[in-house]
């Protein structure tokens, strides 16, 4: 399990680092729309929580295809 961690660092810094941004950014937009701290710090740490995960399989997916990509490439050439 750790080996398979170490390998998917980069893609999961990557999704870290992206989690944080969009949490600021939707802090910042529920607040301006609510004018509620609570509801925003709620939604805040909500919706980027699911757009984070789903960022990383969205990540995952693209890998995946241009891997399918190359492998067709490399049978064509062949």
């Amino acid at each position: 399990m750790a080996r398979i961690a170490r390998a998917q660092l980069p893609v999961l810094k990557k999704t870290a680092s992206y989690y944080v941004l969009h949490m600021l950014v939707a802090s910042m937009v529920a607040y301006a729309v609510t004018r509620d701290v609570v509801m925003a710090v709620t939604l805040s740490l909500l919706e980027p929580t699911v757009q984070a995960v789903a960022f990383f399989f969205h990540e995952k997916a693209w890998q995946w295809r241009a891997r399918r990509s190359e492998e067709h490439a490399a049978r064509a050439a062949a």
